[in-house]
């Protein structure tokens, strides 16, 4: 992406340094999301996931037994400028969409982290890649997740990095919107296959804001090669429940999908893409076979 010169976000909370403990990046990570993704397709809540990685982050730690201050590489580096540029965008094309809508846009916070992090809605890992927290309204961030994405599925590119911190801020507009809020209490009310059929929902439609960010940050800057916009869709197509549950147990269960289907999370970001158009994006108001 073309982003020299372009202002970075001082909305950010840099919490790698401190003298945290870091995660290594090799095969112990892959294990705890395998294991964690198990837990949660075999219709394990919240909770359980979140033991299932909080342990793993554990073993993890004493095995490696590293501690103390990190480092940071020139590619770390660059990551973190890249993801300040890119929430930048985010703030800059978001609050324009609101002031057509007669609203103010409220910012969320970035949040940098490395190996785990406390956030509102409770304990936070690089074991579930990035997340936001409507409880805090920050989106959350382990920059060794995009070097992950690109080792284990094969997704890469900035423009798909970008597409990843813009699907996070995409359930922030929804939190300003009141719609996470809507729907979440609705799932609150419903088995557990009709609130992942909601979860699914509300995925959709913030890789759909994903999208609409990505219209106006190229139809203003230019920035985005066609073989950048490839690569996102690639990597919509990587994460699509589908994909991930084939790729970690060797079949899938469709009734325990919460973010959808390869096909469908490609679709949604391409609409917001190419339209730019918010009222598009109600993916709430579909059909099951219209999704």
């Amino acid at each position: 992406m073309k982003l020299d010169g372009r202002r970075e976000s001082t909305n950010v909370d840099d919490r790698r340094h401190g003298g945290g403990r870091r995660l290594a990046l090799g095969g112990g990570i892959v294990g705890i999301i395998i294991a964690a993704l198990i837990t949660w397709i075999s219709g394990g809540d919240m909770g359980s996931v979140m033991q299932v990685v909080g342990d793993g982050i554990q073993q993890q730690i004493t095995a490696e037994g590293q501690a103390g201050d990190h480092e940071f590489t020139a590619e770390e580096d660059s990551l973190a400028k890249f993801s300040r540029q890119i929430l930048a965008s985010t703030e800059d094309v978001w609050t324009e969409q609101f002031r057509q809508m007669g609203k103010q846009y409220n910012a969320p916070k970035m949040v940098l982290y490395t190996g785990s992090v406390q956030t509102s809605c409770g304990n936070g890992s690089a074991s579930m890649g990035p997340f936001y927290c409507g409880g805090d309204q920050c989106v959350y961030l382990d920059l060794s997740f995009f070097s992950n994405m690109k080792r284990e599925i094969g997704a890469r590119g900035e423009f798909a990095n970008a597409y990843v911190i813009a699907h996070e801020v995409g359930h922030h507009i929804q939190q300003e919107l009141g719609i996470l809020g809507r729907a979440h209490q609705k799932m609150s009310q419903l088995s557990k296959a009709e609130a992942n059929e909601i979860s699914v929902r509300i995925e959709l439609q913030a890789d759909f804001f994903a999208g609409l960010w990505g219209h106006y940050e190229n139809k203003t800057f230019n920035s985005i090669s066609d073989k950048e916009i490839a690569e996102a869709i690639d990597c919509a197509h990587k994460i699509g429940d589908n994909y991930l549950q084939q790729k970690a147990q060797g079949y899938t269960v469709p009734e325990s999908f919460t973010h959808g289907t390869s096909e469908q999370r490609m679709r949604w970001f391409k609409l917001g893409l190419k339209t730019g158009d918010i009222n598009q994006g109600d993916t709430f108001s579909k059909s099951k076979d219209e999704l």
